[in-house]
C-alpha cells in the first residue's frame, strides 16, 4: 500500500500547531495499520523474524553447546542460551527498522507523511509498534523451539512473561538508535554496515552465549557494563531463578536512557531530513 492511499486523519492541529494526545494515538494507529498491511502484501519481510530464532537456537545448541557446556550437557546449555537469545532478538529486529526508514525516504513515502497534519513522532512510533510485534513473533518462536529441545522454566509463567516484556522494552528503545541511523546514513547498505559494527562487539562481548567468568579481565569488565549482558542475565534469572533486581533495574535504566537521548534526536532529524 502506497502512502498516497492513506487518508489524512480528520483531526487538524490545534491553533498553536500542536496535536492532541487522542489525535496522535489515532495517527499512530492508522500508520501502524499501513505498516502491517505492507507486511501482509510482502510476507517475505517476516522471514527474518520467523527463521532467525530457529537457526540461532539450533546452531548454537548443537554446534557450540557441547564445547561451551560440555559434551552431553546440551540440555543445560539450552536453559542458559534461550534467555540470552531473547536479548539478541531485539537487537537484530531493531536493525531492520533503520533500513526500513531509510528505504521509505528513498521511495518518497516519508515526504508524503510530512505533508500531512500529523505529529512527526507518530510516523516513527508507528514503525516501532509494528516492529515490536515482529519482535514478539520472533521471541515466541524462539521459546517454542526452546521448549521443543528441552527448555525448562524453573520459576513461573509470570516470570517468563516478565522476561518477554523486558526484552520487548529494551528492544523498542534500541529501535530509536537504528531509526536515527536510518535517517542519518545515505543508503540502507550503509545502515546495515554500521549496525553490524555495533552489533557484533555487543553480542559476542556479553553473557548471551557463554558465562563471562572465563573471559580475559578487560573483556569481563566490558561485559558488566554491556546492556545486552544485563538483559540476558535478567531474562535468565527470571526464567531459571536467581537474583533479578540489579539486572532488571539496569536494563530498565538503559532502556529509559537510550530512549530519552535518541528519540528526540530521531524526531528532530526526521523533521529536517531532505
Amino acid at each position: 500500500m502506497s502512502a498516497a492511499t492513506i487518508s489524512a486523519p480528520a483531526a487538524a492541529p490545534a491553533e498553536d500547531g500542536r496535536i492532541g494526545l487522542r489525535a496522535n494515538l489515532r495517527h499512530i494507529g492508522a500508520l501502524a495499520r499501513r505498516n502491517m498491511l505492507q507486511i501482509k502484501q510482502d510476507p517475505e519481510s517476516m522471514f527474518d523474524a520467523v527463521l532467525m530464532p530457529i537457526i540461532f537456537i539450533l546452531l548454537f545448541t548443537y554446534v557450540f553447546g557441547g564445547s561451551i557446556a560440555g559434551k552431553g550437557h546440551e540440555k543445560e546449555y539450552v536453559d542458559y542460551l534461550v534467555p540470552g537469545l531473547m536479548a539478541m532478538m531485539g537487537m537484530n529486529i531493531a536493525m531492520a527498522v533503520g533500513t526500513g526508514v531509510n528505504d521509505d525516504f528513498k521511495k518518497g513515502v516519508m515526504d508524503r507523511f510530512r505533508t500531512m497534519p500529523i505529529a512527526r513522532s507518530s510516523v516513527l512510533i508507528a514503525k516501532i509498534v509494528v516492529e515490536v510485534g515482529r519482535m514478539l513473533v520472533a521471541t515466541l518462536i524462539l521459546l517454542a523451539m526452546g521448549f521443543a529441545i528441552g527448555l525448562t522454566v524453573s520459576t513461573s509463567v509470570l516470570h517468563l512473561l516478565a522476561a518477554v516484556a523486558l526484552s520487548m522494552t529494551f528492544g523498542a528503545s534500541l529501535m530509536w538508535i537504528f531509526i536515527l541511523l536510518g535517517l542519518t546514513m545515505k543508503t540502507a547498505q550503509a545502515v546495515q554496515g554500521v549496525a553490524m559494527l555495533v552489533l557484533m562487539p555487543l553480542q559476542f562481548g556479553s553473557s548471551i552465549f557463554a558465562p563471562t567468568s572465563n573471559m580475559p579481565g578487560w573483556l569481563e569488565g566490558f561485559t558488566k557494563y554491556n546492556p545486552l549482558s544485563n538483559l540476558a542475565d535478567a531474562a535468565r534469572h527470571l526464567i531459571n531463578g536467581g537474583p533479578v533486581a540489579h539486572s532488571v533495574w539496569m536494563t530498565l535504566a538503559w532502556s529509559v536512557a537510550i530512549t530519552v537521548v535518541t528519540a528526540p534526536l530521531a524526531v528532530a532529524k526526521f523533521r529536517k531530513k531532505t
